[in-house]
């Protein structure tokens, strides 16, 4: 498979999964005329798309790909219902397009029905986990979202995660504010550094590097909590994730 960032908007990215056979997937293409662009540079021809979450820059172009591709499926929770979506998908679910199985993880925080599809080793998480980051409590809690991270944080090391925006340098930052000590998370913003000089892409990454610098994967450490104000181990880890986003939220 050869896997494609296609940019939209300002910092979203559309996925494009090819499998070098002529036929490909979208994921969120929020904006239709840079996804049906890439197809037709390529030549390839779309089996589905998938849509993680209901937000406009996740499923805008969705009528107009569609509107070009008659009897396209459209996989997507049950959010996105009036989205375009044809094909409404459930946690625990394996759906098959063109022989390739991808998995349906339910993942509510950023939206309460908002889902990732995991196909090894493709995780298209939408704006659950960021490189180095989280997604916004628009519509759940932290506890749910720190579930959901605890659930992909049980993928194998090599996932590559595909999120949907250019965030990682932001995010990094953030991380040094919180952990500037951290020789980890200083190379790793270095290296990023370099990717943006060069407009290159600072994603996909892989989880096994997200657990490294990624603070929203690192409620376990004692280190960031005490960083954080927590005298003694907290009762519940979610609120070690509760006080990062909210400390994120106002950085």
């Amino acid at each position: 498979m050869n896997l494609i960032s296609i940019p939209a908007f300002q910092d979203n990215y559309i996925w494009l999964l090819d499998n070098q056979q002529g036929h490909c997937v979208l994921v969120d293409p929020g904006e239709a005329q840079p996804a049906l662009d890439a197809l037709e540079r390529l030549n390839l021809t779309p089996d589905a798309i998938l849509l993680t979450h209901h937000h406009h820059d996740h499923v805008g172009g969705v009528a107009q790909i569609a509107a070009r591709y008659p009897g396209l499926k459209v996989y997507g929770p049950q959010e996105t219902a009036d989205k375009g979506t044809n094909h409404i998908v459930h946690d625990g679910e394996t759906i098959e397009i063109n022989g390739r199985q991808y998995a349906v993880i339910a993942v509510p925080g950023h939206t309460l029905g908002h889902v990732a599809f995991y196909s090894a080793p493709y995780l298209f998480c939408g704006d659950t986990i960021f490189s180095a980051g989280c997604g916004r409590l628009f519509e759940g809690s932290a506890e749910q979202m720190y579930n959901a991270f605890q659930q992909l944080a049980q993928l194998p090391d090599n996932t590559l995660i595909c999120c949907a925006h250019e965030y990682t340098l932001s995010n990094l930052k953030f991380a040094r504010a919180i952990l500037p000590e951290d020789r980890e998370i200083e190379t790793y913003q270095q290296q990023v550094e370099a990717l943006r000089a060069k407009s290159d892409p600072s994603i996909p990454t892989k989880l096994q590097t997200e657990r490294k610098i990624n603070l929203f994967l690192r409620c376990h450490d004692t280190d960031l909590q005490k960083k954080l104000g927590f005298q003694t181990p907290p009762d519940h880890l979610h609120s070690v994730f509760s006080e990062l986003r909210l400390r994120k939220d106002n950085f």
